[in-house]
């Protein structure tokens, strides 16, 4: 027995028919937000229609969408997941929200679960290879609160360049280490390993009980509120 004949049509195909372009181009459009059915943004170009009003923006552009990066601020507990998180009502970018940039980002920047903090995800090779290649270099200051009594001139060895710190067999390098108050330090350090922050402070007599990743590079933060994201401005650069 043959299929029935449906009567519904791909929104690209449907498209492609509307504005006298090829598939390809349609599809461009509708993953680049630009086309609404029924006065509402869809970006599925396999989504199905059938006598609905599809229109495409008057703005439209085919040229390529700019690859974004995404900042994140993680809270302690959770996965780095963008799904549940909300955009900043501060985000100064001006970039319209895709759902391809959630798709196609990729977490770059790691962090614990118990850890807080900023997080990059990013569908920019440029930014990829920045953060992976120069990961050694780049430096990360994170805010670490603490409890026990340091070790006399715990602080001062954190501070040394030959510390003489290895960890997992590697010799670790020189962090810049402050008290922020009573029970709160803040590290700077350059090539961080998971877990090494933790270690440092258990060799001076600290034990750690939560920590927060400030800034990566040279870019920081800022007034993100946990849960919340923004896209990196065009002037940042870690």
């Amino acid at each position: 027995m043959t299929e029935p004949v449906r009567a519904d049509q791909r929104l690209a195909k449907r498209l492609a028919e509307l504005q006298g372009c090829s598939r390809r181009e349609a599809e461009q459009y509708i993953e680049g937000g630009w086309v609404t059915v029924d006065g509402v943004v869809v970006e599925e170009p396999q989504f199905r229609v059938l006598n609905q009003t599809i229109e495409l923006s008057s703005d439209a552009s085919l040229l390529a969408v700019t690859a974004v990066t995404i900042l994140l601020h993680k809270p302690a507990g959770h996965e780095a997941d963008l799904r549940l998180a909300s955009r900043s009502p501060d985000d100064r970018s001006g970039i319209r929200q895709l759902k391809k940039h959630f798709s196609a980002a990729e977490l770059v920047t790691p962090l614990a679960t118990p850890a807080s903090g900023l997080v990059v995800w990013t569908e920019d090779w440029r930014v990829n290879r920045k953060l992976r290649e120069d990961a050694a270099t780049l430096e990360h200051e994170v805010v670490v609160q603490v409890e026990g009594e340091i070790k006399s001139g715990g602080l001062e060895r954190l501070n040394r360049v030959d510390h003489g710190f290895t960890f997992n067999g590697v010799l670790l390098s020189p962090a810049k280490v402050s008290w922020q108050s009573e029970n709160r330090l803040r590290f700077a350090l350059k090539g961080e390993r998971p877990g090494q922050i933790a270690y440092f402070c258990e060799s001076v007599g600290l034990r750690v009980q939560a920590m927060k990743r400030l800034r990566i590079g040279r870019v920081a933060m800022s007034g993100l509120q946990p849960g919340q994201w923004r896209y990196l401005l065009p002037h940042e650069r870690f």
